[in-house]
């Protein structure tokens, strides 16, 4: 549409909870946003499955539709906001869109990871833009200021807990001794947790996050692949326990270093002090550290998802390319990551360590231990008995290492659990700060 347009034609692909929430916010907030976006924003047409479903909000039944094309195609349609999720259609969707000459706003973690480059060098081609805070944090903003505020920063590290639902089911067991099924299924009774949490739990969903993060940041292409990531489900309450009594607590953490040789990234649980902010994030909210050698340490914190906080972001996005449409002017092209700097296997990692083991209780056996850990140039920093089992004449025990190289950690937890007096390793957890 030409700048001097009387309103602002918005294309919806989804209207789930998401979609809902910024349709409902246009309806509801409609005055205000167009005094900011400098025109009326109008929904011309939403993509939906079902076009008789009870909905949030209702559009009335003309705007609805069940062809794609209908969106991406509109000549009236100015901005498509994709809220489908999933890698495909929305993928092909966006590409539509952007090769139609529209500016394109996203919250699709997934499809941004795999394919943001090349979608931003798409959106360059055609003169529009393509914005994706949705993607990362819900309603916290950090992909803008990893853009644009912190650009003349060299970023050191990004650390965050970026998964609400993980989030939650730590905490649980943190304060109330759960265990990690127990804590799941409250999560999932109270909405936090999909009826499939493999991609929260198994740090799926927090690596997509963290590769697009480090990807602007670092201004290189990380590849959600090269993510090293686990899981939560072997974490047991003890843990926590163990944890809070060397004074820390036990979070995912999605963590990216720029180091000498190039870039570590891994999604992990992991041991953080107290005194470290992120230690004190609960339930489901979301937190982003990020460490320049200008700024020095930020933190974003705020709700990670939902409706709310994930349409404020799309919003935001939303009213910026509103505001290049009523100008008349093109969206400032920005600078496209091109993967010249390498990501580096875990094996790299130098970090302090957490390891609970079960052993034969017998005199010897931490001689043993400690021997293969020096071995391997690894260092204890701390051993104790927690547990005594006299069924099968057992002990537990918790050790913290001072800092090691993971390659040597790992070699050395080889060769401990192949001992006869080792009966179980229990734990392995990396501490941070």
């Amino acid at each position: 549409m030409a700048p001097d347009s009387s309103d602002i034609g918005i294309g919806l692909l989804g209207l789930g909870t998401v979609g809902s929430g910024v349709a409902g916010a246009l309806s509801a907030n409609g005055a205000e946003i167009a005094r900011v976006a400098g025109a009326p924003l109008t929904i011309r047409r939403a993509l939906v499955r079902d076009k008789n479903r009870k909905r949030a909000v209702e559009l009335g039944h003309s705007l609805l539709t069940l062809n794609p094309a209908d969106v991406v195609e509109d000549d009236t349609i100015d901005i498509v906001v994709e809220l489908l999720g999933g890698e495909e259609p929305a993928h092909s969707l966006i590409q539509a869109a952007l090769k139609q000459g529209k500016h394109v706003v996203t919250g699709n973690k997934e499809v941004i990871a795999k394919y943001g480059p090349s979608l931003m060098t798409l959106a360059r081609a055609n003169g529009v833009g393509l914005r994706f805070e949705a993607a990362v944090g819900g309603g916290i903003p950090i992909i803008a200021p990893l853009r644009r505020d912190l650009a003349g920063n060299q970023v050191i590290a990004i650390s965050a807990i970026i998964n609400g639902t993980t989030n939650y089911i730590l905490t649980r067991m943190a304060q109330e001794g759960a265990s990690f099924e127990e804590a799941l299924a409250e999560a999932q009774s109270l909405g936090y947790a999909e009826a499939d949490p493999t991609s929260d739990v198994e740090g799926i969903d927090a690596a997509y996050k963290l590769a697009i993060m480090a990807s602007l940041g670092f201004k290189t292409r990380v590849e959600h692949a090269a993510v090293y990531r686990e899981g939560i489900a072997s974490l047991e309450a003890r843990d926590f326990q163990y944890a809070d009594e060397l004074g820390y607590a036990i979070k995912l953490i999605a963590r990216a270093d720029r180091v000498p040789e190039g870039i570590l990234a891994r999604v992990v649980p992991t041991l953080v002090p107290y005194t470290d902010p992120l230690a004190n994030v609960d339930g489901v909210i979301n937190a982003v550290q990020v460490e320049g050698d200008l700024v020095g340490r930020v933190t974003f914190q705020g709700p990670g998802a939902g409706a709310g906080p994930t349409a404020s972001a799309v919003l935001g996005d939303v009213i910026h390319l509103a505001r290049v449409v009523t100008s008349g002017t093109t969206e400032l092209p920005l600078p496209v990551p091109d993967g010249d700097i390498p990501v580096l296997p875990l094996d790299h990692l130098q970090t302090r360590y957490y390891v609970r083991v079960t052993v034969d209780d017998r005199p010897g056996v931490l001689a043993q231990i400690a021997s293969n850990l020096g071995q391997h140039d690894v260092s204890i920093a701390s051993v104790t008995q927690k547990e005594t089992f006299d069924d099968d004449q057992t002990a537990e025990l918790v050790i913290t290492t001072h800092s090691a190289r993971e390659s040597a950690i790992q070699q050395a937890l080889a060769q401990i659990t192949a001992l006869p007096a080792v009966s179980k390793l229990g734990a392995l957890l990396r501490i941070e700060g």
